[in-house]
């Protein structure tokens, strides 16, 4: 199968970008059989209905007032799963991730499409004032944006430990007819000893298309902020 119409394209090339085609058929159909594993997960664990705090609904109407938000009230529909990403951002973790933020950067842009299937979240230790300060730096106005206040949420779906150390965590519950909210799947930067902070990868296209260029995604790390570069050609 050929991807370009260029004439030039030596033998060498064309066997090996075949090859690369077929290795990439199979990644195709791995991803699927790992999404269907995911699907068919058994009945996941109850929790408890959790209590967040949470501003106004404007980003820009300022911090106050600060209400209290169940686990319960996240649901906006029947059959509608919850998604919530936890921030690595309050208690011992003082500045917002730059890995998180990134990706909350993605999440912001693609909020209205997502808001077609699930009801999406974005939770953080820091308090609501320190969360919205950041939000509104980055331009997180598609986002409903929640502090787990004094709650366990953090701890209890292991994107916290008991020192308060913050890690990234990506978390699903479902809620069923008896109005049981059930934790349905989690999924953390580590996979195992040797996969340290690839786990959730799959939330950023970044990777993604580093992984297309000849340099690969090598050891670049996201920042808070870049110092400005120009890398576009001149004429």
């Amino acid at each position: 199968m050929r991807h370009t119409r260029l004439a030039n394209e030596s033998a060498d090339y064309l066997a090996q970008r075949e090859q690369l085609r077929l290795a990439e058929v199979d990644l195709t159909y791995q991803r699927e059989r790992v999404a269907e594993l995911r699907r068919h997960l058994p009945e996941g664990a109850t929790v408890q209905d959790y209590v967040f705090e949470e501003g106004p609904r404007d980003l820009d109407a300022g911090d106050a007032p600060v209400q209290t938000v169940r686990l319960s009230q996240l649901f906006s529909a029947p059959n509608r799963a919850l998604v919530i990403y936890q921030l690595m951002y309050g208690k011992l973790q003082t500045t917002p991730c730059p890995m998180c933020t990134m990706w909350i950067d993605g999440f912001n842009g693609v909020a209205q499409h997502l808001a077609q299937n699930v009801d999406f979240i974005t939770a953080a230790a820091a308090e609501p004032a320190a969360l919205r300060a950041h939000a509104r730096n980055r331009g997180w106005r598609n986002l409903r944006l929640l502090s787990c206040g004094d709650s366990t949420f953090k701890y209890d779906l292991g994107s916290e430990d008991k020192e308060g150390n913050q890690d990234s965590t990506i978390s699903v519950f479902t809620r069923d007819d008896s109005g049981a909210i059930r934790h349905f799947y989690s999924a953390h930067p580590k996979m195992a000893p040797d996969i340290k902070e690839r786990g959730i990868d799959l939330l950023c296209p970044i990777w993604h298309m580093l992984d297309l260029t000849p340099q690969g995604r090598g050891a670049w790390y996201a920042k808070l902020d870049y110092a400005p570069t120009l890398h576009a050609a001149r004429g």
